[in-house]
């Protein structure tokens, strides 16, 4: 178990010289960027209520892990600090913390204007969702199953529980609606950038790790061995 956790943890952590180059390049920006969302954060701290996901949205319980005070709001200073809890470098969890809550902030917050601390809904997060994709979530954020297991019966030739490089282009490529460019770039790169850092040593996507990753269990069980290890 511990072996499997370990590989998912090399497979969502590794940096690229890319996101290297972002953080050493960004610093002033990224101080005032987790400054001000961290003063966004303490200001939502007041409030009792806490954000409870509903149980059967995958969605909102993928993306409510980095809801770090459970307020129902993610601030860039949170995803920094959810992806630095299952154990990413510095380097992955500023480009994160920068890129997913620039680009998901205002899709979340229909009707309300601007904010410079990006926040991210969690009760909205099915509105960031974007075309050609697998189907695996609905229009709500909830968990299709029938959809997920399709990915696998119709495209998982080789091996029935695991997707090969090829098998994977034939699924973008059925996956793929027609004028949907932004869509079908989206999906292209979330589903390489998986298999790239996540296949095996023989080249499988296994179903087990796609899984976890639709469901947000992974993120739970590296920051419980992060944390056992620590102690």
């Amino acid at each position: 178990m511990n072996s499997q956790i370990s590989k998912y943890k090399r497979c969502l952590c590794l940096p690229s010289l890319f996101t290297i180059f972002i953080y050493l390049f960004s610093q002033p920006v990224l101080f005032s960027f987790l400054s001000l969302s961290s003063l966004a954060m303490a200001s939502s701290n007041s409030n009792e209520v806490k954000f409870v996901p509903e149980e059967d949205n995958f969605l909102q319980r993928h993306v409510a892990f980095f809801d770090r005070n459970k307020d129902g709001i993610v601030y860039p200073s949170e995803t920094f600090e959810g992806f630095r809890a299952i154990g990413c470098g510095y380097a992955m969890s500023t480009f994160a913390s920068m890129f997913i809550n620039m680009g998901l902030s205002s899709q979340t917050r229909p009707g309300k204007g601007f904010s410079l601390s990006f926040p991210i809904e969690v009760k909205n997060i099915h509105l960031a969702k974007h075309g050609s994709d697998s189907g695996v979530y609905d229009k709500d954020g909830r968990f299709v199953a029938s959809k997920f297991e399709e990915i696998f019966t119709k495209h998982a030739h080789t091996h029935s529980d695991a997707l090969t490089k090829e098998e994977l282009k034939e699924l973008l490529n059925a996956n793929k609606e027609p004028n949907d460019r932004k869509g079908g770039i989206l999906a292209y790169a979330e589903w390489k950038v998986l298999y790239d850092l996540c296949k095996d040593k023989n080249g499988l996507l296994q179903k087990e790790t796609v899984r976890a990753v639709y469901d947000g269990s992974l993120f739970e069980k590296l920051e419980k061995q992060r944390a056992s290890n620590k102690s």
